[in-house]
């Protein structure tokens, strides 16, 4: 993979160990990696410990990795309340959560956004094994938006932090940068608008059909509305 400049995308945990610590066990794995190859570009995905993040930081310019929008919102409290915020890797500590929202906004294009959105049926979401993964595809942009800003009212993050060129980093230009693909054309140039118009994340959402019925992340919350702008 090195040689051939692929990408290799880890689901960074230990297996057969108490969840809870399957991301911090699996850093040295991760150094040891990089150790031996250190041209190859790895990509820790949904990282969601404070290990996590620093472990990727002290790794050369080829590790990276993505930070999900529910991994912004929750800790271990929150998965445990409501079988519609379990995923995989679980969200962990406040402490943790408080380091992914800082490492989102820190300009260093090691870590970008990954939906990891899981569109999983009612059924399956609420049964004894309840699927992991929080469905958050439709609103993953104002989810993370929200998420920082309400880290800054709680004293997290600097508001200074926030800029355009850290959030674009973030949501776009930082990864589109690590896989290597080239910027588009002035044609396919385009940006969002963010507003308030008032509109909430449905209860659920149901299929034409009615047989398949799928609960988004964060029901019935409000958020921002996004609309698509085409530059001249």
């Amino acid at each position: 993979m090195e040689v051939h400049d692929l990408i290799l995308n880890l689901h960074g945990e230990t297996p057969e160990i108490e969840v809870l610590q399957a991301e911090a066990a699996f850093v040295p794995t991760l150094h040891r990696l990089h150790a031996a190859f250190p041209k190859l570009r790895i990509v820790l995905e949904h990282v969601s410990t404070a290990q996590g993040v620093e472990a990727v930081r002290k790794c050369g310019a080829t590790v990276a990795a993505t930070i999900t929008a529910h991994h912004l919102f929750m800790t271990t409290e929150n998965a445990e309340q409501d079988v519609y915020n379990f995923c995989k890797p679980i969200a962990k500590t406040l402490e943790d959560r408080i380091a992914l929202l800082r490492a989102a906004v820190d300009g260093s294009g090691k870590f970008f956004f990954g939906s990891d959105s899981a569109p999983h049926p009612v059924q399956l979401k609420e049964g004894t094994n309840a699927a992991a993964g929080c469905f958050t595809q439709g609103w993953v942009t104002v989810l993370v938006i929200d998420a920082l800003k309400l880290a800054i009212e709680s004293g997290w993050i600097s508001n200074h932090k926030i800029t355009q060129e850290t959030l674009e980093g973030f949501l776009s230009t930082y990864g589109r940068n690590f896989y290597k693909i080239n910027d588009r054309s002035d044609s396919q140039r385009r940006r969002i608008r963010l507003e308030r118009l008032n509109e909430t994340i449905p209860k659920s959402i149901v299929s034409s059909d009615g047989k398949i019925e799928v609960v988004p992340f964060r029901r019935e919350e409000k958020v921002m509305s996004v609309s698509w702008i085409d530059e001249p």
